[in-house]
């Protein structure tokens, strides 16, 4: 549609063939077929191809690989001779690097695919009208001709023509750079007006910052001004997080580390063989160091971490925790304080009015959550009842549909209350609307603590407002009793406010209900401030939320997970102290401190207060800033919800902000570290629970990837420097002495016994009591606790080996069979820790050896394969008029079933060894 902002209304409704009861569904679907989604196209992402190509971008594949080449141009060179075996043993070699390569490259892929499901799963909703009903949908189902409603703290989802507005402003500095927030109207513009002057409009991206308003879209997705300019809007961030920096950083040093060893390990190659050397010898040397420091280098480490995370953010949404940012994930397993909002999240936010005050009488309310059925029960008069449940229903912006047999509440779950009380009373919000049109709205902050709306009645207008009793109380000068209008003194002030308290002291969330005729006067002569004095008082509403069940069982593992659980309320404190009470978050003793005490003490005051504190009542979000300033000086980690628009500050402020999915705003949403989609407290501990598991299960990958590979260097380094020695003194000096492995075995355990159990350990359960621990020290480095598994277990693998491979070369003097006894030792020396890593802290068969099934299937997997390497038949082929043998190839040779069952009860003492020192010395860190 060309310049909406320059024509009416109507004309507007004319040209996109809509009208205020919005489309029909068959509209909607044809329109969708035509226009397509409402959402920008996406800057692809990363492709499987440069994932696959980013993997041989590392240096010593490279470098392996160019020298296999030479080696296979050598080996036909000299094909004549016995170039053949370079040949193969090239090509071999670089078919396992194809496989090396295609692990990392699977391993990656699947984090990346993690992530794009994530981002899937961030698809943000809007409320619209559609038949005559308001509903809330999927924000990329939006089609031009839509009705949408525009709350405070609100996404715009598509470019809209404005049709009503009630005080709303949008912050547009995501599209036009301006600062401050624009107040909109409905006004017809002329000319042709830039975007930030377009005052009628709301764009795409922009936010809602108060106010209200609804708006006919008019354009959606790539044609939209936002899309217009082709800006994407992400929704994952793909920053590194501490944890992968971490890793990062260490996964360099002991690169560095690897690199120097292979270094040395060449350079004593190439002095031991000086009288022999020749051009074939030394590459054979470069290629076994180079195949060294592939197969010790853990560069998989930072790719491991993204993984362990993101399966993790997969199994949070199975718990209904929702993760935007990856650092969340490892920030929940430190995490020592949780600030909670009591409304929803530790209550069940199906809010039901439950006792009405006014006439100076209780009427109790029957019926269950937003069935609009019930009975009223005490001595009233049904138009008395009547005019005040019209007041809850006017002021209010919330609705009810029914759909698939159950009636559900667009809006805010208090306000739905409301909706759904008069719907007892066969009051209906459709037809009191119509009656008594809406003019005006100031809005409820949580700084107010109360909302007005002011509606035509006749030839008059009329005021209505709701909110916090305190405050409205004390704006009202007088009293609606039995139809009739007296003096607000002092003892019916203090009758009010006492039922006030003794509504509270039940666990009711309260309501005041007030109105004030305006006469004709004109609006725009009166402020809010002169609209919302001298009200009149009408009556109460108590609402029940009862607490979540499940919360208190998850208040109680918080405990003895070291992590204090703080309620943070807009509520009265004697509500509060109820609620927190019946669910283990307030004991005797516990502080409880209000708004108003927040403002009269100092930073430092609360700093040295704040240990004792359980309870905030009475605050406003600002409030929340002071509280997180004071717990994270403390050194806490402080994870804290939110939901209305002036909290994202506060969750920006927090270590982990957690955004409310029902109730929360889309700007809220956007501030926050994770979503949860059911707004349950409950979820939230299971959250930290999850961060706790993935940080363990990145630590066993951690232990079992470089202890193994200290192994397998300390093995090769000990067989050049110390082995000659040994073995020239007990036999002779004439004597040739083997490497501990070949290049081609060195590069099979790289893939078969580190690659595919290590996946596996990606998935492993978590290890139980996660939440009997104090929280972790953010600081503490990946290998704190680790020194059983990075010190005395090489130290037992390599002596173990080191006997071996001079046991077997002294008897035997055979270079094939001793390498194989090495690979062999090394191969099942690591089947055996892929099972102790099972648990760094207790015993595996405490948690379950067997439990973790991937892990059973891909060590038998590595087994078979590398017995069936050794002892298959010597499988023999001509090639190049040249008789090959596999067994040479590889340089296998079968042992003897003595030897095997050596190798299979030695290379077993690294598994005995920490599995004794896991039962003797569990970690309780």
């Amino acid at each position: 549609m060309e310049n909406p902002w320059s024509k009416e209304i109507d004309e507007i409704f004319k040209e996109l063939n809509t009208g205020l009861q919005g489309l029909s569904g068959e509209d909607v679907r044809k329109r969708l077929e035509r226009v397509g989604r409402n959402k920008l196209r996406e800057i692809k992402g990363v492709t499987a191809l440069q994932i696959f190509i980013e993997q041989w971008k590392n240096l010593f594949v490279i470098l392996l690989l160019i020298a296999s080449f030479i080696e296979i141009g050598m080996g036909i060179y000299h094909i004549e001779d016995e170039g053949i075996y370079d040949l193969l043993g090239g090509f071999l070699i670089v078919i396992i690097v194809l496989f090396i390569v295609i692990l990392g490259f699977y391993q990656e892929y699947n984090a990346e695919k993690s992530l794009q499901a994530l981002k899937k799963m961030l698809s943000p909703m809007t409320i619209v009208i559609r038949g005559g009903e308001t509903k809330q949908i999927p924000a990329e189902n939006l089609v031009p001709g839509d009705i949408v409603i525009i709350e405070a703290g609100d996404r715009i989802p598509a470019d809209g023509r404005l049709i009503e507005t009630s005080d709303l402003k949008v912050d547009e500095s995501a599209l036009t750079g301006e600062s401050m927030p624009i107040g909109k109207n409905v006004k017809t513009l002329n000319g042709n007006v830039r975007i930030g002057d377009r005052t009628n409009m709301v764009f795409m991206g922009t936010s809602a910052t108060y106010g209200r308003g609804s708006a006919v879209i008019t354009a959606t997705g790539m044609n939209t001004e936002l899309g217009k300019i082709a800006r994407e809007v992400q929704t994952i961030e793909r920053e590194q997080t501490p944890l992968q920096r971490k890793m990062d950083d260490l996964g360099k040093k002991v690169s560095i580390a690897v690199v120097f060893v292979c270094f040395i390990i060449f350079l004593s190659l190439v002095l031991t063989n000086l009288d022999k050397l020749d051009t074939n010898l030394l590459l054979n040397m470069f290629i076994i160091a180079v195949a060294l420091a592939v197969a010790a280098v853990p560069e998989a480490l930072p790719g491991v971490v993204t993984i362990g995370l993101s399966l993790g953010t997969r199994r949070l949404v199975e718990k209904n925790a929702l993760i935007r940012k990856l650092p969340a994930v490892e920030t929940l397993g430190s995490t020592t304080i949780i600030c909670s909002d009591k409304t929803g999240t530790l209550t069940k936010n199906e809010m039901t009015v439950r006792r009405i005050y006014f006439n100076g009488r209780i009427i109790e309310v029957t019926g269950e959550g937003y069935e609009p059925e019930g009975k009223f029960k005490g001595d009233y008069k049904e138009e008395d009842l009547k005019f005040l449940l019209e007041i809850g229903l006017l002021c209010n912006n919330s609705s009810m549909y029914r759909e698939d047999g159950r009636w559900r509440i667009v809006g805010d779950p208090t306000e739905g209350s409301l909706v759904v009380v008069a719907g007892k009373c066969k009051l209906d919000k459709k037809d009191l609307e119509n009656r008594y049109s809406r003019k005006k709205e100031i809005p409820f902050t949580s700084e107010r603590k109360m909302m007005t709306t002011i509606h035509k009645k006749g030839d008059s207008y009329i005021a209505y407002t709701k909110g916090a009793p305190d405050i409205v109380i004390r704006k009202c000068d007088r009293i609606w009793i039995e139809s009739r209008i007296e003096k607000l003194d002092e003892n019916k002030r203090k009758t009010i406010l006492e039922m006030n308290r003794k509504f509270g002291q039940e666990a009711l969330r309260i309501l005041a209900l007030a109105y004030k005729p305006l006469g004709n006067t004109n609006l725009e002569n009166n402020s809010n401030e002169e609209i919302e004095k001298n009200l009149i008082f009408v009556g109460l509403v108590g609402i029940i939320d009862p607490p979540r069940k499940e919360v208190k069982v998850a208040v109680e593992k918080c405990k003895g997970a070291g992590i204090r659980t703080i309620m943070i309320t807009g509520d009265h404190k004697v509500t509060a102290r109820a609620i927190a009470g019946e669910l283990g978050m307030y004991r005797d003793g516990d502080e409880i401190l209000t708004g108003a005490d927040l403002e009269k003490i100092t930073d430092d005051e609360l700093k040295h207060r704040v240990d004792r504190i359980s309870i905030y009542a009475r605050v406003s979000p600002l409030h929340k800033l002071k509280i997180i300033k004071a717990l994270k000086e403390k050194g806490e980690i402080v994870a804290m919800t939110g939901d209305g628009v002036n909290d994202a500050p506060a969750l920006k402020k927090a270590d982990i902000g957690i955004a409310m999915g029902i109730t929360g705003t889309d700007v809220t949403k956007e501030s926050a570290d994770m979503i949860l989609m059911d707004d349950n407290f409950a979820s939230i501990v299971a959250a930290v629970e999850e961060g706790r598991g993935v940080y363990e299960n990145i630590k066993k990958y951690f232990a079992y990837l470089i202890s193994g590979n200290i192994g397998e260097v300390g093995i090769i380094l000990l067989s050049i420097v110390i082995a000659p020695w040994i073995i020239h003194h007990l036999i002779n000096n004439s004597i040739e002495i083997p490497l501990a492995l070949s290049a081609i075995q060195i590069l099979l355990i790289n893939l078969v016994t580190d690659g595919l159990p290590a996946i596996a350990l990606s998935w492993d359960p978590f290890e139980p009591n996660a939440m009997k621990r104090k929280p972790r020290d953010p600081d503490e480095p990946i290998y704190a606790g680790l020194k059983p598994f990075l010190l005395w277990y090489p130290v037992i693998m390599v002596i173990v080996m080191f006997i071996m491979y001079l046991s077997v070369f002294i008897e035997t003097q055979d270079v094939f069979l001793t390498q194989t006894c090495v690979f062999l030792s090394i191969a099942l020396f690591e089947v055996g820790q892929a099972f102790a890593c099972r648990s760094t802290r207790y015993s595996s068969f405490h948690v379950g050896i067997l439990k973790n099934k991937k892990l059973v299937f891909t060590v038998l997997i590595s087994f078979i394969i590398i017995v069936g390497l050794v002892y298959a038949p010597n499988m023999e082929f001509h090639l190049f008029e040249k008789e090959i043998g596999l067994k040479e190839l590889f340089h296998f040779s079968a042992p003897s079933l003595y030897l095997l069952l050596v190798i299979l009860v030695t290379s077993s003492l690294g598994f005995i060894y920490l599995e004794l020192h896991k039962y003797l010395w569990p970690r309780e860190d």
